[in-house]
């Protein structure tokens, strides 16, 4: 006990030294006390240990630290004395301040006493004294000194008695040091005291004026405010007793919301409903939060939000299904356009960003029905055809001609054109909301950023509404609901009618009905339906990337749509083109499907606003067939002709003249067949081809006709353009190489049976030829005014056909002039000059003259006859001069000379005597070689 009362003085001695406050003199004077205890009782110790130093006992001072435990305990009277006079000291320390003045005695003996506190180890002055510490307490009391064993107890009470006197020792010098700064402080200790009796009086005359302010007070209140703030309290009472029967109010609304929202859905009206419900869920949240009976109505609601989700896509599925699958008539209507709205508001709201899907899926559905009906109700009206006994529709339709069939499919496509019509006004609908909905959004955003941008600093009465909310009050509660000033009032409906206006909060006197009211636009609504942007409330939190990307998906449907009429279009075209029906149609039958397909193409194209390749594939791939089939035919056609011609001249009937001068107006087209009761017209000898006649035999009539059929067919079906001219080209190739072969090689003689080739043949294939060669020109142009420019290089085909016919002619014009180039040589190498005059072989020379010239005047122009002959005079000049020359007959005129001119005056007189060859230049003195 007495080494913790040292402890505790070594940690506070120090302090005393160096401060001269009153309360911490006093402190240390008590600290004394229990240390003059403490040594009292360890002298009394001593005496016991010294009594019993044989046989220690349990009370002994040795046997202290395991017998006692020294707890914090032993200072709690200490502290409990000494804790409110510490209290009082530090708060007079700072009201009145300690002298730090120290004169010169008072500082020496302040050096004197610190010099005798040094002779107190160091170990009692340390913050963590305690000899609970074994080592602490084997420094201040050590062990060694003290021995139990025999013989040394004489030694160990010397050691004890001088450990006690060191200890009174170093008490007496804490002592005198405590006395010594008493002594030096008494003066301030009676002041002290005078001074707490003066304060004495002073507190019990105030305590009385304080009474007596008191009674005053209490008087005035009874008499002045005590009425006034009953007022104001009756006031906030009524405010108070307003609000919770606006609560109560406003939980009876909240209360019907199940059963309005049940009877909004009898009536489809879900957008109301989800309206109604995301209402009541802000209302739960921010004025009705903690309500216990309306903890479970959050969740309920939030499951009749998720049913109602599944409601509008039921809903919309069904929408969808009446309105594709009504009767197609020409009426294009929009089925229940209010209903659909609304419905596309709700899916909106609720982000059903994929309903289209709905919609597109039934597309498909009601495509696939439209064509099975119309086969249906064709079939029922086609007797031949047994259903009971055919009874898929693919062969029901194979069964079917091509009239019935053609009629088919014209009622396809016209069902198709009025689905399309509906679709696209439904999706147009459709599309339009959402474009509604996309523009509301950005007037809010701009209208959000020019209140931004037009913000202006808050008004003196905003200050003093925020400063009373910040005093804890409210403006309901300082006025009352007609009290309120006008400003304040002007402020709030601004902002109840702003875009972004919040339900009225729990703290304000409102009606229930400002909770359920959505905020609307004040712009003008769309043309969709008047008041629909009504249904347009702010929280549709829908981006505008969502939007737009919604709007693009919506308009590909209608593509789709576009896509799906000709996919279903192009199955039953192939489910009817099996077994090669579509090829085997004539070129009328071809022409008329493709017409009515490129009739709905267009019209698709028009309604949908893009191309669908798909039924445009399929009709030229069938076009493709067509035109080979139709190539094959003709050619096949042609080829037999030709091997059937014999190259004799033909009658040309009045059809064929016609067809003929339906071409020389400008217009390349078959002629439409007379009644048969017209007058009938004899055919004539020759054709007549702007003025020119020409003789051509019954092949080359077909083979023109056969052209203007390619020409007309490019105009019924112009995707073809490109493979006509490929195929016309070889037609016409074809032609040439074949008459070339069966005129010029001799090729009938085996093929018809003609004994041989006659200069009537060959003037008669010439004259074919070039008939065909005076249309190419005409044909070249009727292609190139329907190719495109990237085309027109194919056109190098008719130049190649030209040329080659050009090459053709000219041969055949060889040809003649060889035949009677051969006659000249056989003739001419016999000849010998004598009489008489005329010559044999001149007679027999003018005769074969003739009958060419017999031969081909009729069959030939005029001017091609004299090119001929002329060219055939040439040949003849030129074997009789040199037949002349290997007789050594000169124009020396002499005697056979003289023959001779005879002769060829004779040769002369006859070819000029020919019709048309009068006038022919023969400048026969060729024959004759020139003197040098």
């Amino acid at each position: 006990m007495t080494t913790a009362s040292f402890r505790c003085f070594g940690s506070v001695f120090t302090e005393l030294l160096s401060s001269g406050d009153f309360m911490q003199w006093h402190q240390a004077t008590v600290l004394h006390q229990c240390l003059s205890q403490t040594a009292a009782m360890l002298s009394l110790k001593r005496k016991r240990m010294l009594q019993n130093a044989s046989s220690p006992c349990s009370h002994c001072l040795m046997c202290v630290p395991r017998n006692l435990q020294i707890t914090k305990e032993h200072f709690a009277l200490y502290q409990q004395e000494i804790a409110p006079r510490e209290k009082v000291h530090e708060r007079c320390k700072n009201i009145c301040p300690s002298k730090d003045t120290f004169d010169r005695t008072l500082l020496h003996t302040y050096d004197k006493s610190r010099t005798d506190l040094e002779q107190v180890p160091k170990i009692f002055m340390k913050p963590d004294f305690a000899l609970e510490d074994s080592l602490t307490f084997n420094a201040v009391l050590p062990w060694s000194h003290f021995s139990t064993a025999g013989g040394k107890g004489n030694r160990d009470a010397a050691s004890s008695k001088l450990l006690q006197e060191k200890l009174s020792h170093y008490l007496d010098i804490v002592e005198v040091n405590i006395a010594h700064q008493i002594s030096l402080r008494s003066e301030a200790f009676f002041h002290a005291m005078t001074s707490q009796h003066e304060l004495q009086d002073y507190l019990r005359k105030t305590s009385q004026a304080v009474k007596l302010l008191r009674e005053k007070i209490s008087k005035i209140d009874k008499v002045m405010c005590e009425g006034s703030l009953r007022v104001l309290r009756l006031s906030l009472t009524r405010n108070n007793c307003i609000k919770a029967y606006n609560k109560l109010k406003l939980m009876a609304t909240v209360h019907q919301t199940q059963p309005t929202v049940q009877l909004l859905l009898s009536t489809s009206e879900f957008v109301g409903a989800l309206d109604l419900i995301a209402t009541t869920q802000e209302v739960l949240q921010q004025e009705l939060q903690g309500i216990h009976s309306f903890r479970h109505l959050g969740s309920q609601l939030c499951e009749l939000e998720k049913l109602i989700d599944k409601m509008m896509i039921a809903e919309f599925s069904t929408y969808a299904r009446n309105d594709l699958n009504r009767p197609l008539e020409d009426d294009c209507q929009i089925l229940e356009e209010e209903r659909l709205v609304s419905l596309v508001f709700g899916l909106l709201k609720q982000r059903k960003l994929n309903f289209y899907e709905i919609y597109g899926d039934e597309m498909i559905i009601t495509a696939k029905n439209i064509i099975k009906q119309c086969v249906i109700n064709t079939v029922s009206q086609i007797e031949e055809i047994d259903t009971e006994v055919v009874v898929k529709l693919a062969d029901q339709i194979r069964m079917m001609n091509f009239p019935q069939w053609f009629d088919l499919l014209k009622d396809i496509f016209s069902k198709f054109t009025i689905f399309l019509k509906r679709i696209k006004a439904t999706l147009n609908t459709i599309r339009s909301v959402v474009l509604l909905v996309l523009d509301k959004n950005q007037r809010t955003r701009d209208l959000e950023d020019t209140l931004q941008k037009n913000s202006v600093k808050d008004s003196p009465l905003d200050t003093e509404v925020a400063y009373l909310t910040h005093e804890g009050m409210f403006i309901s509660d300082a006025f009352g609901e007609g009290d309120l000033p006008l400003v304040a009032a002007d402020t709030t409906s601004q902002r109840n009618t702003s875009p972004n206006s919040e339900p009225c909060s729990s703290d304000s006197v409102s009606e229930p009905e400002c909770t359920t009211d959505s905020s609307s636009s004040k712009e003008p609504t769309s043309s969709v339906t008047p008041g629909v942007e009504m249904m347009i409330s702010d929280d549709m939190k829908l981006t505008e990337l969502e939007l737009g990307r919604l709007a693009n998906n919506i308009q590909e449907l209608l593509y789709n749509a576009s896509d799906i009429c000709h996919d279903r279009s192009v199955k039953f075209l192939m489910a009817r083109a099996k077994g090669g029906f579509l090829e085997k149609l004539n070129s009328n039958e071809f022409v008329a499907l493709s017409r009515l397909m490129e009739g709905f193409i267009l019209d698709t194209e028009q309604i949908c606003g893009r191309k669908s390749m798909s039924l445009r594939g399929a009709l030229q791939s069938q076009a493709n067939k067509f035109v080979n089939r139709f190539h094959e035919e003709r050619k096949t056609k042609l080829s037999l002709l030709l091997d059937n011609e014999r190259w004799k001249q033909a009658e040309v009937p009045a059809e064929f003249q016609d067809l003929v001068d339906s071409v020389s107006d400008g217009r390349i087209s078959l002629p439409e067949k007379k009644p048969t009761g017209a007058e009938e017209r004899k055919p004539t000898e020759f054709l007549i081809v702007e003025g020119q006649k020409y003789a051509t035999v019954g092949t080359v009539l077909l083979l023109i006709r056969i052209i203007l059929e390619y020409c007309q067919c490019v105009d019924n079906i112009p995707s073809i353009t490109t493979d006509m001219l490929t195929r016309l080209s070889d037609l016409l190739k074809y032609f040439n190489s074949r008459s070339c072969q069966l005129v010029l090689g001799a090729g009938a003689l085996q093929v018809v049976g003609l004994k041989t080739i006659t200069t009537k043949n060959l003037a008669l294939s010439s004259r074919c030829l070039q008939l065909i060669v005076h249309y190419i020109p005409i044909i070249r142009a009727h292609f190139e005014a329907r190719l495109q420019p990237k085309q027109f290089s194919m056109l190098r085909h008719f130049d190649h056909i030209t040329k080659d016919y050009h090459d053709h002619i000219a041969e055949i014009s060889a040809k003649l002039v060889a035949i009677m180039d051969s006659l000249f040589d056989k003739l001419l190498s016999k000849y010998e000059v004598k009489a008489p005059v005329p010559s044999a072989c001149f007679r027999n020379i003018c005769k074969q003259m003739a009958k060419m010239h017999e031969a081909i005047y009729d069959l030939l122009p005029e001017e091609q006859t004299q090119i001929l002959f002329l060219r055939i005079n040439a040949s003849y000049k030129l074997h009789l001069k040199r037949q002349l020359a290997h007789l050594n007959v000169v124009n020396d005129g002499g005697p056979q000379n003289g023959l001779v001119t005879s002769d060829v005056a004779f040769y002369t007189g006859n070819l000029q005597a020919l019709k048309g060859l009068n006038n022919l230049d023969l400048n026969m003195a060729e024959i004759w070689e020139q003197k040098r």
